[in-house]
């Protein structure tokens, strides 16, 4: 009688404990992929102006002495209402390029400069929108404060467990099992994006007969949505 040396034994062995060719192993029993989300409204508490204003001139030196010049007024203005945690006030883009002629000769400089101020207090900044004539408004945006948008997260997450978990023992329930225990589970949250109305030039730079006019603001709500997905294994 032949016999096998203990490699081929070893061979013969780790064959037998594959499957066939062509066969895949059987997923596993009970196990349920769910998902469950839940979301929040809460009134926008921030609002972020961006104001700006271009110069173009001969020379460099020229356009950025008007640029900032311009600039170092609004901002004078805007520090007499500055408040920690209420209004933040800081200098946004600058730029300063060469201009050309559609022959693509130059022909001066150009550039821009921008201020944003954002916080809490929306009526104070918008009262200081009309203070400031050396600044034309470019953008209006509205959004959450770090704070209340936390505190939000944590709400809605906890709404959105809850119901993963009620989804979880109801369909466990229905198939006839006891129970279950979670397999692997995501959570997420997405936050609202800052609410922009639409892009605006509410003055001519230097236009007094607007200089006094606050910007009218309503904020509006934002939402926050949590989002849980994951399998569960009923037993």
């Amino acid at each position: 009688m032949s016999s096998l040396s203990f490699p081929k034994l070893l061979s013969v062995f780790a064959l037998a404990a594959l499957p066939a060719f062509g066969q895949t192993l059987a997923p596993p029993l009970g196990v349920a992929n769910l998902a469950s989300s839940a979301t929040v409204e809460i009134d926008r508490d921030v609002l972020a102006i961006t104001l700006s204003t271009s110069r173009d001139g001969a020379d460099a030196a020229g356009v950025q002495s008007q640029l900032k010049q311009a600039l170092d007024a609004a901002l004078a203005e805007a520090r007499k209402v500055a408040k920690a945690g209420q209004v933040e006030v800081r200098t946004g883009a600058f730029s300063l390029s060469p201009r050309y002629t559609n022959k693509g000769v130059a022909s001066g400089w150009q550039g821009s400069a921008e201020l944003v101020v954002e916080g809490r207090d929306m009526q104070a900044i918008a009262q200081l929108t009309g203070r400031i004539t050396t600044l034309t408004i470019a953008r209006v945006g509205y959004q959450l404060s770090r704070e209340l948008r936390e505190g939000a997260e944590a709400e809605v997450t906890a709404q959105a467990i809850a119901r993963f978990r009620a989804q979880a023992a109801a369909t466990a329930r229905q198939f006839g099992y006891a129970g279950y225990e979670i397999r692997e589970v995501h959570v997420g949250t997405q936050q609202p994006t800052p609410y922009a109305p639409r892009q605006m030039a509410m003055r001519a730079a230097g236009d007094a007969s607007m200089a006094s006019e606050a910007l009218p603001v309503e904020a509006g709500k934002g939402s926050v949505t949590a989002t849980v997905n994951g399998s569960v294994q009923m037993k």
